[in-house]
């Protein structure tokens, strides 16, 4: 952290406490952030602040995008999806885009006119994307896209969508590309489904996409040829999995912090629950859980920052970061007694939350066969 960084931290704190916290509940019944704020998120400047400033971002790095990312976990959201919206569509586009496609998406997308997407799930294909079956079969200028999409984080307000799809079925993965495709309720050949009744994150909108003959123009296609979609997914990924890492941290600290808050101000016996030689030891443990964290966290960010950070050592921070987060939420969780399976205390939600983190962006299974790999 410097000065920089340090005044994002507080813009953003300010951003959550005023156009989020407040409408947390609406959010989470209605299934989803009201689109709006995506706009005022991005007339803030906090919308793609590591994008070129020549595509309207704001020509920083992956560190001020990681504050923002801390922060939104601090203020308790669980509605935007700030990671896809912020730290993956757009690096997508900036990194393989031509000049014409980082000129026509980006300014939309950092501007928060636009929500971005990334539809790469299928009903029958989690981690094995290789095997994906929805196709993209080109027919003059366009691509026809059939195929459907599920476990789509923004699937509800998005307006533009990265689709990995086959345009050679015959070639496994060397048939994988990613074409975008402008979206919105009219588009023919495109439908959303429902939003998904999840077990935490309630306010973001998580869905299934279906394209039946969607036309996707020719030119849509992300890279310089057909078939480098699977590499693509395969060096955007490290990313991904650091942006868990981020979340899995500032929960880890957050939850430490509430807990600590907690225990201080509940009597029990006569004294306080914190001097109770048990929630002690606990809380020690769990600071220290939080410590090396932060310590491996920060190891992570600086060699992401120095274009070092390899597919094995993001693999260790997704799965062994997202793993404490379960395990420290539901240590403290136990310490607040009943109250902590109340959804009025913040650990509860956090608990729902967290459970998700283990599975997405390659479920920590996948991400043990991974390091396995460099052994």
């Amino acid at each position: 952290m410097d000065d920089e960084l340090g005044a994002v931290a507080e813009l953003a704190r300010n951003f959550f406490a005023k156009e989020v916290t407040p409408h947390q509940r609406r959010f989470a019944e209605q299934g989803f952030p009201d689109k709006e704020v995506y706009g005022t998120l991005g007339e803030l400047g906090l919308s793609g602040m590591s994008i070129p400033t020549e595509f309207g971002g704001g020509g920083g790095t992956f560190a001020h995008d990681a504050v923002l990312f801390h922060e939104q976990v601090m203020a308790g959201d669980h509605s935007l999806q700030l990671g896809v919206h912020a730290g993956i569509v757009p690096h997508y586009l900036n990194t393989y885009g031509s000049h014409e496609q980082k000129s026509r998406w980006l300014p939309k997308l950092t501007s928060g006119e636009w929500v971005g997407a990334i539809a790469m799930t299928e009903p029958g294909t989690g981690s094995d994307l290789q095997n994906i079956t929805t196709k993209a079969v080109r027919d003059g200028g366009d691509y026809v896209i059939t195929g459907a999409k599920t476990f789509i984080s923004n699937g509800r307000n998005c307006d533009l969508v990265i689709i990995a799809a086959k345009t050679d079925p015959t070639l496994g993965g060397k048939g994988v590309s990613l074409v975008v495709a402008e979206v919105t309720d009219d588009t023919p050949g495109f439908s959303r489904g429902q939003i998904f009744d999840k077990l935490g994150q309630k306010g973001q909108d998580t869905t299934e996409l279906f394209f039946d003959r969607l036309r996707v123009p020719v030119d849509n296609l992300l890279g310089e040829r057909e078939g480098a979609g699977f590499v693509q997914l395969m060096q955007q990924l490290p990313q991904e999995r650091l942006i868990c890492g981020v979340a899995a941290v500032a929960a880890i600290e957050r939850a430490v912090a509430l807990t600590i808050e907690y225990t201080k101000s509940r009597t029990m016996f006569g004294k306080t629950l914190f001097d109770l030689q048990n929630t002690r030891f606990e809380l020690a443990e769990c600071a220290t859980l939080a410590r090396v964290s932060r310590t491996f966290l920060d190891d992570c960010i600086d060699k992401h920052l120095r274009g070092e950070l390899d597919v094995t050592t993001a693999a260790m921070a997704k799965y062994w970061l997202t793993d404490q987060q379960c395990a420290v939420i539901d240590r403290c969780l136990q310490l607040f007694g009943g109250y902590g399976y109340i959804l009025e205390y913040p650990i509860a939600q956090m608990y729902a939350d967290a459970r998700i983190q283990r599975i997405y962006a390659g479920s920590n299974e996948v991400m043990k066969e991974l390091i396995s790999r460099a052994l």
